[in-house]
């Protein structure tokens, strides 16, 4: 009997692969609100990588993957440090920085998502050109390239749900990130496509550190992780390095046969800049953005219930499903990366302290009895028109309620807030809140003369766009 062979004929390239490098070499913005947007974005994300320095969980794992593997004078500055490393690493320790504590930009679609965790990968082959290739872009470029990742990462986002077939989001950063930089390095587009193919054959971290019970602090690096990959892919093919045309629709071998379901993965709109001028921002409250709003109900709800924690029968929060799926807990918290992922911690937190900051999840807070006591009083509740409006894309909703009965019958008032502060519907609350943040951050963490010179060199938007990347990140540097 004579078997039949496969064939062996190379494909057509998967058109998804060839319109994210069409996009990412071709598109001009024309959005001033994304351009603006891009640069409180930027500014946030450096006050969330600031403030990761913090943090010594955070601090042990940046600088070179060896001791003495540096590049002093041309290599990638990891801004708030005196480290220059290779492109990769810089985009590692870049990453980790800005999303260690959960406070950086958001994206909530049927994906999840931290858009800003593109910013390492951009940031570190920005510097590494203009350092040691002589090729200097300006912080508008970056700007720009921001622009661009957050759409690819965001509209990938909208219809695809890797996290329902047990896929952390962080996949999407790889692949907005390959293709940005890839560009930025000065590919073509087929080169383009080609780096983008390899982002998809890597598959998908599992969100085993993102859930119960093995929350941990992976979490909190993953996204440094991916940044630093998609530099590397992008730098090995542009050695030369081949692609794969159906990365993601072959037969059996691609990437949707194997990990999502045999389901195509498609882009819900036009590649533009729809992202980057909805995209959501953490202002107040270093939290897992599903439970901004509840946290803000919880705060309005202090006064009122702070001082009768013993006698609080019950706590009813009404959610989107999103939330109840990811953020709801019962039994022990084992670490700071599981409590800022526990909707019933984070609600407990603004009840008690009337506030929430990062050291709010630390080993030392969480020892307090009434944190666990009152979180065993807590009901969680899908509400269907939260989630309906969560999914609406004129809406994007990530709407809370808490409401508090007492052991003597009486209830509090149902607070309810449907739009976070940093949603795009209360830009004009939030973007004063935001660069407060930021200088905020800058005068904590440098010397007052350096504090004073990154502020003058920030605070001016139209001037900031104009300077050298290279003048940035030696600005920064710590």
């Amino acid at each position: 009997m004579i078997s039949k062979a496969e064939d062996n004929t190379r494909p057509d390239r998967d058109s998804l692969l060839t319109e994210i490098a069409q996009y990412v070499c071709g598109y001009e913005c024309e959005s001033e609100e994304a351009e603006l947007t891009a640069y409180h974005c930027l500014l946030d994300s450096v006050a969330c990588g600031l403030m990761a320095l913090d943090f010594p969980e955070c601090v042990k794992l940046l600088g070179p993957v060896v001791e003495g593997a540096e590049m002093p004078g041309y290599g990638a500055r990891v801004f708030g440090t005196t480290y220059e490393l290779d492109p990769v690493q810089a985009a590692f320790n870049l990453g980790a920085m800005v999303r260690w504590l959960d406070f950086n930009d958001t994206w909530l679609a049927a994906e999840w998502g931290h858009p800003s965790d593109n910013l390492g990968a951009i940031l570190s082959v920005a510097d590494y050109l203009a350092r040691s290739r002589g090729v200097e872009m300006t912080v508008g470029d970056v700007l720009k390239a921001m622009i661009k990742a957050h759409e690819v990462q965001g509209v990938l986002a909208l219809e695809n749900s890797f996290n329902r077939v047990g896929l952390d989001h962080v996949l999407l950063v790889r692949v907005a990130s390959t293709a940005v930089v890839a560009q930025m390095i000065g590919m073509s587009v087929d080169e383009v496509a080609d780096a983008v193919s390899h982002a998809w054959v890597d598959g998908g971290a599992l969100r085993t550190y993102r859930h119960t019970p093995n929350t941990g602090s992976r979490k909190s690096w993953a996204a440094g992780d991916a940044a630093a990959r998609a530099v590397r892919l992008a730098l090995i093919v542009e050695r030369g390095e081949m692609g794969y045309a159906s990365a993601l629709s072959a037969p059996g071998w691609g990437f949707q046969d194997v990990l999502f379901g045999k389901n195509a993965v498609t882009l819900a709109r036009p590649l533009g800049s729809y992202v980057m001028e909805n995209v959501l921002f953490k202002i107040s409250y270093p939290a897992e953005f599903h439970a901004q709003t509840a946290v803000e109900c919880a705060l309005l709800l202090h006064e009122e219930v702070s001082d009768r924690l013993e006698d609080v029968e019950a706590v009813m929060l009404y959610t989107q499903e999103s939330a109840v799926r990811i953020i709801s807990k019962d039994g022990p918290l084992h670490n700071p990366a599981d409590r800022d992922h526990c909707l019933q911690y984070m609600v407990a937190i603004g009840l008690i302290f009337g506030g929430l900051e990062a050291s709010h999840y630390e080993d030392s807070v969480a020892v307090d009895t009434r944190i666990d006591e009152l979180r065993g009083k807590m009901e969680v509740y899908e509400d269907a028109g939260y989630t309906l409006d969560y999914m609406d894309p004129d809406k994007r909703s990530i709407a809370n309620a808490i409401q508090v009965r007492f052991t003597d019958g009486t209830l509090t008032d149902k607070i309810e807030v449907e739009y976070p502060i940093g949603h795009r519907r209360r830009r004009y609350e939030g973007i004063p809140v935001l660069m407060k943040k930021f200088e905020t951050t800058v005068k904590g963490y440098y010397s007052e003369s350096k504090a004073c010179e990154v502020m003058a060199l920030c605070g001016d938007y139209e001037k900031l766009k104009s300077v050298p990347i290279s003048s940035f990140m030696k600005a920064l540097a710590g």
